[in-house]
């Protein structure tokens, strides 16, 4: 599924309250400590699972039991900031992508956890969940963006498959061979979003925002090129707006009609893909002076508040690392547990197509950390795919966009 990123809301104004509130976890002097664990990630079809690894979680520590709390994932932001605010949060929350967890983090909701096995997880998946050094949440699972290529076209056109060597000059080779107009046949398919400048941003050696942070910072000759990497596109080996580009679905239809040669999107679409009759498969996105991939994780913290944060930091660590909760995940399919052993994740790489699983896990070595500003998080995303879509469109040209979108980002980070 998606996992666009949700930008935290309203934090400023909690963190006070939320130091000051009453703490979760129901002590007993007589019994188990009861720990609450607030969650968005078993919503909608994972339920059963999450309830397997609390039951074996809880049969390894007797002396813990763990109450549930499962939300949807369109409101869960909205319910944490509210228990935030009241003081009430869950022991352990989960934490919609690193975007999420810088906002909380600065605002002092999270407990430090010490001691974590970080040889355990994935390490830039577990940096994206560390300040200064220290640690305030763990990864509990990933997807990331790769592109896909249908097999067919490529040895219909002569044209050797994508490797991860590949860089931007070879993409617009290849897709220029590939697209086929009379056919109705394009070569490629790139989002034009926030989500994916801010990555080609990094590929070409650039940056979304200053070394501070206070100011934006892609408006510059390589944040320019990175930005008609996407535009360009459209129109050319890409469809155009008015073709449908942009709308639900309309590039993974394509791609399963055996109409677009290569497209970038996350691994998510990899059941979607499942019945198609194409010959496809994956490869590691290709980079301009460097690789860098999109990398959408979840991550689960500790109340600041809890009185029982020993204990609910053991379950933050089996819910993320555990080898149980491996193996449900692997066999479930419920996304990707963020650990480090290639050996415990081998039975992934054995699932059917696409054959080259293997380049799931080779993206998420090398990520391109997303931009994050706290409550305008939103409004910025926003305003940076407006922008890039009205130079799509060719209503402004590519710098005239980019200079709106640098007024309009500077604004948001001086309020």
């Amino acid at each position: 599924m998606n996992r666009k990123l949700m930008a935290a809301i309203g934090l400023a104004g909690v963190a006070a309250l939320a130091m000051t509130g009453c703490a979760s976890g129901t002590p007993s002097s007589n019994g188990p400590v009861t720990i609450t664990y607030s969650n968005f990630i078993s919503n909608g079809g994972n339920e059963k699972n999450l309830a397997t690894i609390v039951a074996a979680f809880e049969k390894k520590n007797p002396d813990i039991k763990v109450d549930v709390k499962t939300l949807p994932y369109d409101t869960y932001g909205t319910a944490l900031q509210t228990d935030l605010a009241a003081g009430t949060p869950a022991d352990v929350f989960d934490i919609n992508g690193p975007s999420s967890y810088g906002p909380y983090q600065a605002n002092g909701v999270l407990a430090e956890l010490k001691g974590v096995s970080s040889s355990a997880y994935n390490a830039a998946l577990l940096d994206s969940y560390a300040t200064g050094g220290k640690q305030y949440a763990l990864p509990t699972s990933f997807s990331d963006v790769v592109l896909y290529y249908n097999k067919d076209l490529f040895d219909a056109a002569g044209i050797t498959y994508p490797t991860s060597s590949w860089t931007w000059a070879d993409e617009t080779a290849a897709a220029a061979k590939l697209t086929d107009k009379a056919a109705g046949v394009w070569g490629d398919h790139q989002p034009v979003t926030y989500n994916e400048y801010y990555k080609v941003l990094v590929q070409n050696g650039a940056s979304f925002l200053s070394k501070d942070g206070k100011k934006a910072a892609f408006n510059t000759p390589a944040g320019i090129e990175a930005a008609k990497w996407l535009v360009d596109k459209s129109g050319t080996t890409m469809p155009t707006i008015a073709d449908g580009q942009g709308t639900a679905d309309y590039d993974t239809n394509l791609f399963k009609a055996g109409k677009l040669a290569m497209l970038h999107t996350g691994i998510w679409v990899f059941g979607t893909f499942a019945d198609s009759p194409a010959n496809w498969d994956i490869a590691v996105e290709p980079g301009n002076k460097t690789s860098a991939n999109a990398v959408f994780s979840n991550g689960i913290g500790v109340s600041a508040t809890s009185k029982h944060k020993a204990e609910a930091q053991k379950w933050a660590e089996f819910m993320s690392a555990s080898d149980f909760m491996v193996t449900v995940r692997l066999d479930s399919g419920w996304e990707l547990p963020a650990i480090s052993d290639a050996k415990k994740l081998a039975t992934y790489l054995d699932k059917g197509k696409p054959a080259n699983r293997q380049a799931v896990f080779d993206a998420a070595k090398k990520i391109a950390p997303a931009p994050s500003i706290g409550d305008n998080q939103s409004a910025m995303q926003d305003a940076i795919t407006g922008e890039l879509i009205e130079a799509q469109a060719g209503r402004k040209s590519v710098q005239q966009a980019l200079d709106d979108a640098e007024k309009k980002i500077n604004t948001l980070l001086a309020g």
